[in-house]
Formats: C-alpha cells, structure tokens, sequence
C-alpha cells in the first residue's frame, strides 16, 4: 500500500471506503558507522510494514530533516525549521484536500519534533481531522524493550543499528562507548559537536544481537499498527 505503487483512480477508490494514511518522516544525517539515511530508512519500513496487513496506504517518506548540529559531518542536510514546516504543512494541506482525515505521521528523528508543534496548530485550523504524532523510537512499548536489553542506548548506537541500517563492509568497534553529556553538547555549534562526538555516537554499545533487535522491532511494528487501530478521540 505504497502511494508510489498506486496510481490516482486507486487512491481515489480507496478513499471511497477508509479516510487514514501514514505520513513518514525522517532524516539524512550522520549515524556513525551506520547509513547517513538510518532515520529514514527506520521510518518508512515501519510505516510500510504495519500498514500492509491492514490496507492503509504509506505516503513516500520526507527525507530531510532538521538536524543544524550535525552539519559538519559530511553527508548531512538540513533543513531550516521555518522551511521544514512549511513543507509538512503543505503535505497535510494536500492529504486532507482529497479526503485523507486521519493521518498518522510515523517520524524517526528527534530533531524533527517541531513539526509535533504544527500537528496541533494544524488540527485546530481543521477541526474534525486527527492526526497522531509518533515518534517511534520512544514510544512506551518500544522504550520499555530497549531499556529491557540495554539501558545504555543512544544515538548513533547498538538501538539503530539493524541489518538494514547497516553498511556492507564496514566494521564496528567492538567496546561500549560511554555516554556523552547531552546538555554539554546541546550548548556547542557543528563543529565543536564533531569534535566532542569522535564518530557521531552519543554512546553505547555499537552493534548488538540480531534477535534482540528483531524483539525490537517487532514491539516498533505492533505499537505502531496499533495506532492506526485504535481510536482516533
């Protein structure tokens, strides 16, 4: 049910019988040893997989994001927040012009989160439309299994680093890393981030088990799906 592999008279039948769609968001910035595309790559495979047993079409996902403290490492883009808002908001414009009134909006990087702030404006300027706001990584379900596996998990570490997220070829230091201080690294610009950083991750361990982090996702695609499911208030 990707809107990619539907054309218009699909979707305009499809709104003839149901009124939700997700709308995934993500990022293109650094990951450590990981893809530079893991925020992305995250959060439309998650859209993708708990909408497809149900029939609720997954629009493509936005792939840049705001990340301004991670510009100087290569490969990442930003957007302005102004910019970045405007592009959501005329996203949701166009979904509820043909007749989309639930959306749920599946995001996979925390910089992104002022567009939570939009999602209320918006929905007060629409009344009668919903739209959920879900930030996956740490919604109650899935936090509480990461935490279950190791409480040490942050950026960039072992909690992102899928077989898909991955990069062929390359290997992973094998220690834990020790946690960053996030409030000293909140005051510093791109380029002292970087040198505080070293590699981009904030801390832990780089790579775990693949069947801890198929507990993971997992927990990521059942809580998720069940949003679309739940009531909508």
């Amino acid at each position: 049910m990707r809107i990619s592999e539907m054309n218009w008279m699909m979707v305009e039948k499809y709104l003839e019988r149901d009124d939700r769609a997700v709308l995934p968001l993500g990022c293109t910035e650094q990951h450590a040893y990981l893809s530079l595309s893991t925020d992305s790559i995250l959060a439309e495979r998650l859209a993708v997989e708990a909408c497809e047993p149900v029939g609720i079409p997954v629009f493509p996902l936005l792939a840049y994001g705001i990340t301004p403290y991670f510009r100087a490492f290569p490969g990442t883009v930003t957007l302005r927040v102004e910019t970045y808002l405007r592009v959501v908001r005329d996203i949701l414009d166009a979904m509820h012009e043909h007749g989309f009134k639930r959306i749920l909006i599946v995001n996979g990087h925390g910089g992104n989160t002022p567009a939570q702030g939009l999602v209320g404006e918006w929905m007060a300027d629409h009344p009668g439309l919903r739209v959920k706001f879900h930030n996956w990584w740490n919604a109650p379900k899935v936090w509480a299994q990461v935490k279950a596996i190791d409480p040490v998990a942050s950026h960039a570490s072992w909690m992102e680093n899928f077989s898909w997220t991955r990069l062929a070829k390359i290997n992973v230091p094998a220690e834990q890393k020790p946690m960053s201080d996030l409030e000293r690294l909140r005051c510093f610009d791109p380029k002292s981030v970087r040198e505080y950083l070293k590699d981009g991750n904030y801390g832990g361990l780089y790579q775990r088990d693949d069947e801890e982090m198929m507990k993971i996702w997992g927990t990521a695609v059942e809580e998720t799906r069940g949003l679309l499911m739940q009531a909508w208030g």
